[in-house]
Parts: structure tokens; sequence; C-alpha cells
């Protein structure tokens, strides 16, 4: 928890340090989210065993961890994870480097998040910030009675097709309903991730009218649907990630604005890991279950780590002096968005509170940088706000002569 400086992954490590025979982050001297992740990339697994198909459709995700290098990427997943005001996670890069990979990694790993017990949606926090009548009755007379109005759950990973209408995103008239001559609205995909992940891949292939569905969600936290005489209004409140390969399209800038973290994600350039990548792969396929068996304390370890840094961020404090450093690159860099100081600082947060810290350093800053702020500045709007310079002086010289 002490270091300052990002320790290098290794392969020297024996495989008796990451073995599966403890079952605590402390008697496995697991100090960080950073020390698990460079701990494991040195891990070896053992040999594959071949079972019979059962023909049984069983969804086991490769192992977020047992992704070989690709440290920026796991650490920006892990940070939205961990605090949800960075703005969620832009993946780019190439076909076939792990992006849609590490994403269904994380169903493992999601954290608790409370889940309403009310049809409504009903919440306490809605009552705390806006009082009894923000709740059905029902709720109100429970929470009168000290009744709980919602438990803890594990956060749900959910996809959004490419193919998808936009009736099945913002939801629409429930079918079956109407085959009994009654008005329902059904939730669509958005009101779905409410409290979740959402996971957009080729994200930069989306319909227009999707994309500002998209856009209006994440932006309010809410939608409202309005078919015919019956409307509702459905929380949206959700971690996005996106991925997308460069060569099939570009993003539009306004949901591309709508991401915290954008992550480069290169293909391996080390033939070690390539080759410990193509193991791991292979041994995954052979026998999906054995290895995520492998994994599974680290894979424990760190979902611990993320819950706990999930609780100590409400805590954790950005000194003015450390954020005046922040807003110097940012001025430096001529980046208008004002989301640029808002990831930086928030993701600072999140890295602080993965380190078990209560106050960020600048070293957290330098460590969060490149992913909060590369890909903001628009050549097209520099061009453009010159050429409003030019007109502005010539403007003034003008109305000075009279």
């Amino acid at each position: 928890m002490e270091d300052k400086v990002l320790p290098q992954a290794t392969e020297t490590e024996t495989p008796s340090e990451v073995e599966v025979e403890t079952s605590s982050a402390v008697s496995t001297g697991v100090r960080s989210l950073r020390d698990l992740i460079d701990r494991v990339v040195g891990k070896s697994l053992n040999p594959p065993e071949v079972q019979e198909d059962s023909g049984i459709a069983e969804v086991i995700p490769f192992p977020f961890l047992a992704i070989v290098n690709q440290y920026e990427m796991k650490m920006a997943l892990l940070l939205a994870l961990i605090n949800p005001a960075i703005g969620g996670v832009l993946l780019i890069g190439p076909r076939g480097t792990g992006k849609t990979t590490a994403v269904r990694g994380l169903l493992d790993l999601l954290p608790l998040v409370p889940k309403s017990l009310c049809y409504y949606g009903c919440l306490p926090e809605d009552i705390e910030t806006m009082g009894i009548d923000a709740v059905c009755p029902d709720c109100a007379r429970k929470y009168a009675e000290g009744k709980p109005l919602a438990v803890m759950e594990r956060a749900r990973l959910v996809e959004l097709p490419l193919n998808a209408r936009l009736e099945d995103v913002i939801g629409g008239i429930d079918e079956r309903a109407a085959l009994h001559q009654r008005l329902r609205l059904q939730r669509g995909i958005l009101a779905q991730a409410d409290r979740n992940v959402l996971y957009v891949d080729e994200v930069n292939l989306l319909n227009d009218d999707i994309v500002d569905a998209l856009l209006d969600a994440a932006a309010q936290g809410s939608y409202t649907v309005r078919r015919g005489p019956i409307s509702a209004t459905y929380r949206s409140r959700f971690i996005l990630i996106g991925s997308m390969n460069p060569e099939e399209g570009y993003l539009r800038p306004q949901i591309q604005d709508r991401f915290g973290l954008r992550v480069i994600v290169k293909g391996l350039a080390d033939d070690s890991e390539r080759l410990e990548a193509y193991r791991r792969v292979k041994a995954y396929l052979a026998n999906p279950r054995l290895t995520a068996m492998q994994f599974r304390l680290q894979t424990e370890i760190a979902r611990e780590e993320i819950q706990l840094a999930r609780e100590l961020l409400p805590k954790v404090e950005l000194p003015d002096a450390v954020a005046k450093v922040g807003l110097r690159w940012i001025k430096e860099l001529g980046i208008d968005s004002l989301r640029a100081e808002i990831t930086l600082f928030e993701a600072a947060r999140a890295f602080a509170a993965a380190d078990s810290r209560q106050v960020v350093e600048v070293d957290d800053l330098k460590q969060v940088a490149p992913m909060a702020l590369r890909l903001r500045k628009s050549s097209f709007m520099n061009d453009y706000l010159s050429q409003q310079e030019k007109e502005q002086a010539e403007l003034k010289a003008i109305m000075e002569q009279t």
C-alpha cells in the first residue's frame, strides 16, 4: 500500500507466490490491486484437463486476471467499478486484443449495489434526498416501520447488442399485455442497466437514434418513455463501457466525450507474453472451469479490494495543491471540456482508494492522467475557435476606427 512507483510486471516470480492455497489477501501478502495484477502476470497454470462435453450451455468467462499484461486496460476497468463518477471507459484498439474478453471477465468482480425491493424502484436514498413523498405509499409505510426498502446484490453486466432496436433500448408497449387489451410499458435495456455495468461493443457502429437515447440517459441518470396516453420515467445510472475498432469507423464526438477514461489497447509486443497468452487461452478452451478455479483466489481478493475501495471512496480527499497540478496540465494541453477535470480527479480518488489511502497525491494523478486526458483535444474545434478569434479581432479593429 505504501508504494508510490508503479511496480513492473515480472515473469520470474515462483508459482508458489500465487498458488491457490490460502483464503485472504493478508495471508497471500497482496497489498493492493496494482500488486495483485502484477503478481498474476507471472502465474503458472496447471495442465488442462479435457472434459467430455455435456451439451449444456454454461457461461464461464475468461478470468479477468488471467489476461496477460494490458495493465492500463485492466486498471481503467477496475477504477470504473470503484468510482462510477469517472464516467466509464472506452477501449480503442484493433480486433483480437482482448477488449471484449476483459469486459466480460469483470463478471466475477462486480461489486455489491443496493437493489430496490419495490416494483417502482424506490430506494432509501430517494427519501434522504427528496423526502418521504419521493417514494410510493407502500415504501413510505415500510420506511416508517423500519423495514428495508432495498437489499445488497451483486451488480450485473448488461450488454447492448449492436442490432438492438430503439424499442429494445428504451422500452415500449408490452406486447403480451396488449394482447389482453391492456396498455403497459416494458422496461428497456437502459432501465435494466440501472446500478449495473452497461457494455456496448462496437460502440462506433450504433445507430444514431440509439446513440441519442444513450447520451440522454448517461447525462441525466434517467429517461422518460412516452407511448400514446401512458408514460414512465426510469432510472438509468450505469457504468458505461464501450469498445471499438477505429478502422471500422469513427465515434461521434458527443458520445466519445461521455466516456471518462480512454484506453488505447495494443497487441502484446513481447514474444514470451504472446506465448503465455496462447497457453492460457488454450487451457481455457480445453477446460474453462479449471482455468477459472486456478484464478479463484486472486479473483476473490480483487472483488474484496474493489468493495473495500468503494466503501473508502467517500472519505478520500483531493488537496487543493494536488488539484492545481492537474488543472495546470489540462490548461497546458488546451483542453476545453470540463469533463477532463472531473475524470482526472475522480480517477485519482479511485486510485488512492484502491491503495487504501484517504488523500490523493500527485503520483495518483500521474498514474491516471494518460487515460483521463487523451483524445480530448479537437483539431476541428481548435481551427474553428481560431477562425472566430480572427473575425473578432477584425471586428474590434473596425469598431475602433469609427
